[in-house]
């Protein structure tokens, strides 16, 4: 940890990271696949592919068993689904309520950037009661670029009044990583969230690897404390 920082600000992804939501978004997909004559799929092959938006859970699933009118239209009706039921069985990882609490003990703001739209991050930010707490929400579509590009986490920035320089975020997929370090914060690399198989988050050039939300805590003291 070099001598020189100086933290005031953490910032999570929230599906996969700050918010298990794959139980309501799996359940949204499977109800579409079956609205349209689909076969249903199941949960634990298509979780980790969550991080990397809807269509891409969709097309993992079909492959060429659609066409694009059809994915276009499955898509349509999951998120149609899900904005009805943002937050029926979503739930916060283990440990997670405590940490944002010990966050806000140690006078530090946090905040969420993730590219799930503003159609869906606000109501579930909401629902879970976190929209009073966080210094900054940033959706997918608040800015002109979602992640991996900088501007979203700059916007983040801005809203809660901190350098990014003071910064560290905190995400369970390569795109999280490439964004905060586009934006010159630290990173956290969660490997509790939704990896695929074959990921490797210790590759990702993040400046720490954590596999639990309590790991956060302890790497936050770390920094307050060099």
């Amino acid at each position: 940890m070099p001598t020189d920082f100086n933290l005031s600000c953490v910032l999570f992804d929230l599906d996969g990271t700050l918010v298990d939501t794959a139980p309501d978004l799996i359940a949204c997909m499977n109800k579409a696949f079956r609205h349209h004559g689909f076969p249903m799929v199941d949960p634990e092959a298509i979780k980790p592919f969550i991080s990397f938006g809807a269509m891409a859970m969709i097309k993992d699933c079909l492959g060429d068993t659609a066409t694009a009118q059809e994915q276009d239209a499955i898509l349509t009706s999951m998120l149609d689904f899900y904005q009805d039921n943002i937050a029926e069985h979503s739930v916060f990882f283990t440990g997670i309520l405590d940490t944002l609490t010990e966050i806000e003990a140690r006078d530090l703001k946090w905040g969420v950037v993730t590219n799930k739209r503003e159609r869906f991050t606000l109501p579930l930010m909401e629902a879970l009661q976190l929209t009073g707490r966080a210094a900054c929400i940033i959706s997918g579509d608040t800015t002109g670029h979602p992640k991996p590009h900088p501007e979203p986490m700059l916007e983040a920035c801005k809203r809660a009044a901190v350098n990014p320089l003071e910064c560290v975020y905190i995400g369970d997929a390569p795109h999280d990583i490439t964004a905060g370090k586009n934006a010159q914060m630290k990173t956290l690399a969660a490997a509790y969230g939704y990896l695929k198989p074959d990921d490797q988050p210790e590759t990702w050039g993040a400046d720490a690897l954590i596999t639990t939300p309590a790991q956060i805590l302890t790497w936050i003291d770390t920094a307050l404390c060099r």
